[in-house]
């Protein structure tokens, strides 16, 4: 009887509000986040003492997840329309609110002489198609995979702009998300690959890697929203503000996103 007693006081004690320590919330982030948010997450806990977990995928992915009920508190989405199609679907407190506009650049392993020019930022698939079509090799173009990431669907956007969608087809090596296919894109084999500014400016990967931007204009913004979900605690809520504070958002564009300027949600 003492032994069971001391278990339901344990299990008191971890569900009881005010008692033990309550699990930090779950954050459900865009991939091209993968660098940024832990900068912020890092100095909000500094500050607050409040711990997060982060957990970085596809948008596409997280907008499934969140609509099945999968535990998370707060997400934020590469593409808005997911965000939307939640709240629409009432899985979110409110619409949220826009807290970043992407960039997408093509990135290349370092040291190459050979980066496109900002004239020209997709020169190098054009030759990686020729290339193929001489029978001269395979270079692998790499991007995140469009069904459900939205740097992916850009990086489409921008392929078609350029004429090169279907003829790039056999060369292509899609990631799940932005961050993987950034590391696809820097592989052995790889002759680059259309990824999000905000990785190609993490440190990690800039003394890897090369880049140069593509024209805004040849895809579809980036917009990228971050809403509540419902049922999210005090901790949650409280990084929610803390991304729309000066602080936070000057590391966001630190990694190159354009922040909105937005006043916080009280």
């Amino acid at each position: 009887m003492r032994g069971i007693r001391q278990g339901i006081a344990l299990v008191l004690l971890a569900w009881l509000p005010g008692l033990g320590h309550a699990a930090a919330p779950t954050v459900a982030a865009a991939s091209d986040l993968q660098f940024a948010l832990h900068e912020v997450a890092d100095r909000f806990t500094d500050e607050t003492g409040q711990a997060l977990r982060l957990n970085f995928g596809s948008s596409g992915n997280f907008r499934r997840q969140i609509a099945q009920g999968a535990p998370f508190e707060l997400y934020l989405s590469a593409d808005e329309a997911y965000v939307e199609a939640l709240h629409a679907e009432g899985h979110t407190v409110d619409a949220g609110v826009r807290y970043a506009v992407g960039r997408l650049v093509w990135m290349q392993p370092a040291g190459r002489d050979d980066l496109p020019s900002e004239a020209a930022p997709l020169a190098a698939v054009e030759a990686a198609v020729a290339s193929l079509q001489a029978g001269e090799g395979r270079p692998r173009i790499a991007l995140a995979n469009p069904e459900h990431a939205p740097y992916g669907v850009a990086a489409q956007q921008a392929l078609e702009h350029a004429g090169l969608w279907h003829e790039m087809q056999p060369l292509k090596v899609l990631g799940e998300n932005v961050s993987q296919a950034a590391q696809f894109a820097l592989g052995g084999d790889a002759r680059g690959g259309l990824v999000a500014y905000s990785l190609a400016l993490a440190p990690s990967l800039a003394a890897r890697s090369d880049y140069v931007l593509i024209p805004e204009e040849w895809h579809a913004p980036l917009h990228q929203r971050m809403a509540l979900v419902k049922g999210a605690g005090d901790t949650a809520r409280a990084f929610y503000a803390y991304l729309q504070e000066d602080e936070a958002r000057q590391i966001l564009a630190d990694y190159g996103f354009s922040v909105p300027t937005e006043a916080p949600t009280p």
